[in-house]
């Protein structure tokens, strides 16, 4: 009980009540009764919980709480989640607290997805899943060091790659624990919504639900640019309010940490949005509601997606591209290729990194020994993803720690 922290005390809550039997049968039938009254009221093409395709173990249901409550409930206490609030989104620096932090993203996507989604009468307890759960699997340093991960892996073995996408699956799914086992053992809606969730397309106008995907389409085996779309319209708003929310936020930390001089403006085509991040949002959010009320997918205007488009690639060559910002960016390669080669290394001579006299070895070298995939066969769990999985990881923090106590000895 002493090694216990908070959130694992509360994340115990649920199970030690329904240990104690304090709720009769007719409560919970009551419960459920009301969920489902409530629930059939939403838009025709809503994802309703009692349609859920499930969980690949199948468990009881909880006494209160819906699937898709009960997913946000493993997400939000997952070790992941929080380490998302040391984790950058577009710029570091950690001594400005007014800076945007992976948990701030992930909290402004949420509350925007759900704004969007109450609007639509969608279901915004799967809304709310996807967007907690939707970057848990970013790597430190965000883009930056997402981009040089991916190039590591390359370069060991081409048919490696990695892909934020897909790693928040992999981690809720396989890294992740749940008392006893490995994985969050989450639905089907919420698990699609995850993956699907890419931001980065910035011409997409209109989202229509995929709803005959299976099992195998969420395979980490398939690129990002392969997969197909989400299968809910809940998975959809999800996604256009992944790029609502850093579009007019990344302009900001730009000013505050001045990439950007405070006269900045928005190119023409993009002003119409507004000047502040808040008109920018209500814009777009506006925008999408309307073109997308009783409709069976979600869309913006033509107007709205020639604007953000114009804002975001703007964007691109404003401050994306600024040389402080491509400075940051050299810092954050030279961190994560030392650290790859590093662990690498170690990956292959684990005997070694077990008795090492560099605690950051040791301290992969536990990793590994505690993985869940451990004892799969090479062929299946190739040593570099060990590494890529423990850099993912990752706060921004940890790596310069990791990194200091590698070289500066």
């Amino acid at each position: 009980m002493d090694n216990l922290t908070l959130f694992d005390i509360y994340n115990q809550m649920f199970d030690i009540l329904e240990s104690k039997e304090r709720m009769t049968d007719v409560t919970q039938d009551k419960i459920k009764l009301l969920r489902d009254s409530r629930e059939k009221f939403l838009s025709p093409g809503a994802m309703r919980s009692n349609a859920s395709r499930g969980r690949v173990d199948p468990e009881p249901d909880c006494k209160i709480r819906s699937c898709y409550e009960r997913d946000t409930g493993r997400i939000i206490y997952s070790q992941a989640f929080r380490r998302l609030k040391h984790k950058t989104q577009v710029f570091f620096n950690p001594e400005n607290d007014h800076i945007c932090s992976r948990l701030e993203h992930v909290m402004y996507v949420d509350y925007i997805a759900q704004t969007i989604g109450r609007a639509l009468n969608l279901n915004t307890d799967l809304i709310r899943a996807i967007a907690l759960g939707h970057d848990v699997g970013h790597t430190p340093f965000g883009h930056s060091g997402e981009r040089v991960l991916n190039k590591m892996l390359k370069e060991t073995d081409p048919k490696l790659y990695f892909e934020h996408e897909s790693n928040s699956l992999r981690v809720l799914d396989v890294l992740e624990q749940h008392g006893d086992s490995f994985g969050l053992n989450l639905s089907f809606e919420v698990r699609d919504g995850i993956i699907c969730h890419c931001g980065e397309h910035y011409d997409e106008q209109v989202l229509i639900p995929c709803r005959d995907k299976t099992e195998e389409d969420l395979s980490y085996l398939i690129r990002k640019n392969d997969r197909k779309g989400p299968a809910t319209l809940e998975g959809c708003v999800v996604r256009f309010s992944d790029k609502f929310a850093y579009v007019g936020r990344d302009i900001e930390d730009a000013v505050r940490t001045n990439v950007l001089g405070s006269e900045y403006q928005l190119p023409e085509e993009g002003s119409e949005m507004g000047r502040s991040n808040a008109e920018i949002i209500n814009y777009l959010v506006e925008d999408i509601v309307e073109n997308s009320m009783d409709k069976d997918e979600i869309r913006i205007s033509d107007r709205a997606c020639r604007a953000l488009k114009s804002v975001l690639i703007t964007n691109v060559d404003y401050i994306y591209k600024a040389p402080k910002v491509k400075t940051y960016e050299s810092y954050c390669d030279l961190v994560i290729t030392a650290l790859y080669k590093e662990f690498l290394d170690a990956v292959y001579n684990i005997d070694q990194a077990r008795n090492s006299k560099n605690e950051a070895i040791r301290a992969f070298a536990a990793f590994v020994d505690e993985h869940p995939e451990k004892d799969k066969p090479e062929s299946e769990m190739p040593l570099p993803i060990f590494v890529s999985d423990y850099i993912a990881g990752m706060t921004d923090t940890y790596a310069i720690k990791c990194f200091n106590e590698l070289f500066k000895n």
